[in-house]
């Protein structure tokens, strides 16, 4: 290379400042995560946070969430509303600073708001430089201000177009669809979040409706939720707990402050085996954890551990109780609000502030002790479910080991129905788990020996939601998964630990037929993962592959289709200008029922093939859907069978 013609290149004109929003348009995915999904939704977490910080500084108690025709989204707010005036510094209205100039907002002054969700200051600007129209209208001081910008850029100056005898904000905007991937919003998807925030923050009301026209019901009805949760936490944990069998009568409910730090807390056991602990701070889903935590983990196993020695009905246990036995058939909610958080990474999805582990151990310690000495019933039952709980993860351990024990008969230790690949850099490799061995068959013939794996299971996994841990590790097809990935279970410090360093696909794809029956065997796996290998999930290595339903031939032509809708277009499109249209329509129930060059070209080639991948959005969703659809309730199952039953379609 020429050393003086590349330092000619880099000069200072080389050096680019990027104005404004620009850096946001540019760089969107540092600001908001990613431009699929997730971050088209982020767009909406933003501007309701700052409502909710109007509501947690107590000058707000509804908040209206609408979407609109062609995927507009309005924001409407009781609060202050944003200042309008002058400001001193940037000589232009403050409205215009906060919607488009990063890290400006009231939320830095303490003054303002004590607590804030949003504390690295680019929320309502980045939302801003991220649609391709954006209004807002702010009702104070008797009139109604407003100020719309296209692409992050004011189309006018602030003014005034009325008077109001009301306060508060309006937000409404459209995402570019030169930015994300797709701009149609999840209904459901917003509804679980606004849901997490009214328990967050008792008392107040929040709504969202669904005003596009292809989300009407029959009748012409919009979709619609509200929420208002009078209890906080108390509510979310019956919420998250309503499928599962109660261990005591009412959740442990924690609320206190410990060196100027609210701490919040609602616990409740049950019969199951998960462990479902939700943390937040500020508002904010911490799904990776932190200090607050593990101060709350502290807590739990000290005092349990103090009134169970007390107790004395520990006494002949022949081995010690670890922390994970506390915590089995527990679900919490830890949530505190701090004034000055410490997220590890722009995601904020772990706190690093050292002092809020002293004053949620403080806090939780004290009240829980309270409970155990004032409910002698409970704490014994409590007590007695932390035992079996220990008894269980000692015949898990051994049935652990017997996962990770190579297997003599096979020398490189892997399940003896896998048909590898000869690849082995993980991040090129793919597994496809596949439903039956006539099917597994046919994916062995059609796949690329290079990086294409295949284990088929037999028939339906083992629903580990209702399943003690020993059963999980002893099940065959379970273990084969385990041994295929390469993983290893448990640590000394978590029995239930996943070590992915030797992981060895980065792309586990469920494959399964497209009737019922696969439909059930998918969501048996998908739990799995999600209760014993979430991380699988957090870092996108879960997919679940979309073979054909339909093959459509009309002449010599033909075509496959994933839809019924797909149907009906591919016999309009083909037929065109032929009077009569004879077309032969194979419905295919199975994988088995393609030959292996059909199945390459329409399910695996990456070329060709369609994957949804397995993401979560919301743990507590998750969490209440999992337990919903495969724990031992029957009445919430039929219920929310009997609501969604009108969305779906009925192949013919």
């Amino acid at each position: 290379m020429n050393e003086e013609s590349s330092t000619q290149k880099y000069s200072e004109d080389s050096i680019t400042v990027l104005e404004g929003l620009e850096a946001v348009r540019k760089r969107p995915a540092m600001y908001i995560g990613d431009i699929g999904v997730r971050g088209l939704h982020h767009l909406v977490y933003e501007v309701i946070d700052n409502s909710i910080d109007e509501a947690m500084a107590g000058y707000c108690d509804n908040i209206e969430v609408s979407i609109l025709e062609g995927d507009y989204v309005k924001v409407i707010d009781n609060g202050r509303g944003i200042p309008t005036g002058i400001h001193t510094k940037e000589k232009r209205s403050a409205l215009e600073v906060v919607m488009t100039v990063l890290h400006a907002g009231g939320k830095f002054d303490k003054d303002s708001y004590k607590v804030s969700g949003g504390l690295h200051g680019v929320g309502v600007s980045v939302v801003n430089g991220l649609s391709s129209e954006f209004t807002v209208n702010v009702h104070r001081e008797g009139k109604t201000f407003t100020q719309s910008y296209k692409i992050g850029i004011p189309v006018e100056d602030v003014k005034v177009i009325g008077e109001s005898d009301k306060t508060g904000t309006e937000v409404i905007f459209k995402p570019d669809n030169d930015i994300f991937e797709e701009t149609s919003f999840h209904y459901d998807i917003l509804a679980a979040r606004i849901r997490e925030l009214s328990y967050l923050n008792k008392g107040i009301k929040l709504s969202i409706t669904d005003e596009r026209e292809s989300e009407k019901d029959e009748d012409g009805n919009c979709i619609s939720d509200v929420f208002l949760s009078e209890n906080g936490l108390k509510d979310f944990v019956n919420f998250l707990d309503n499928t599962r069998e109660h261990l005591i009568p009412e959740p442990i409910c924690i609320d206190g402050e410990k060196n100027n730090i609210p701490v919040e807390v609602a616990m409740q056991y049950n019969t199951s085996f998960a462990e479902n602990l939700h943390t937040y701070v500020n508002n904010i889903n911490t799904h990776e954890g932190g200090t607050h935590l593990a101060g709350f983990r502290r807590a739990l196993t000290r005092t349990l551990k103090s009134y169970a020695d007390k107790s004395g009905m520990v006494d002949k246990l022949k081995f010690e109780i670890h922390g994970d036995d506390f915590r089995e058939g527990l679900t919490a909610i830890i949530s505190v609000k701090v004034q000055e958080p410490q997220f590890e990474g722009q995601t904020k999805t772990k706190l690093g502030n050292s002092d809020v582990m002293g004053a949620v151990d403080q806090a939780v310690g004290e009240m829980l002790n309270n409970y155990l000495e004032e409910n002698p019933k409970e704490a014994k039952m409590i007590v007695q479910k932390v035992i079996l709980a220990a008894q269980a993860r000692q015949a898990a351990k051994k049935a652990r080991e017997l996962v990770q024990r190579k297997n003599v008969l096979i020398g490189s230790g892997l399940p003896g129905k896998l048909s590898d690949c000869s690849e082995k850099d993980p991040g090129v490799c793919e597994i496809f788990l596949v439903e039956g061995d006539s099917a597994g068959g046919t994916a062995k013939q059609g796949r690329d020996r290079k990086f294409q794996a295949i284990l088929p299971l037999r028939g339906k996994i083992l629903n580990v939601e209702k399943a003690m841990h020993h059963k999980i590790y002893e099940n065959e097809e379970i273990r084969n998964m385990y041994t295929a990935f390469g993983v290893s279970v448990g640590t000394e410090e978590d029995e239930r630990a996943l070590n992915l360093e030797k992981l060895r696909y980065h792309k586990i794809i469920i494959m399964c037929d497209a009737d019922v029956d696969g439909s059930h065997i998918s969501t048996l796996i998908m739990t799995f993962f999600y209760r014993f290998m979430k991380e699988i999930i957090e870092r996108g290595y879960l997919y679940i592959a979309q073979p054909p339903l339909y093959l459509v031939k009309v002449g010599k032509e033909q075509r496959y289709c994933w839809s019924e809708d797909d149907r009906i277009k591919a016999i309009e499109e083909m037929g065109k200008g032929k009077k009569d249209v004879n077309a032969s329509i194979q419905r295919y129930k199975g994988l088995g029922e393609m030959n292996a060059d059909q199945l390459w070209s329409t399910t695996m080639d990456p070329e060709t093939r369609t994957m949804r991948q397995v993401t979560i959005e919301s743990t507590a969703a998750a969490d209440h859907v999992f337990s919903m659809l495969m724990g031992d309730e029957v009445p919430p199952r039929r219920e929310f069978i009997e609501k969604h039953a009108k969305y779906a379609k009925i192949d013919a």
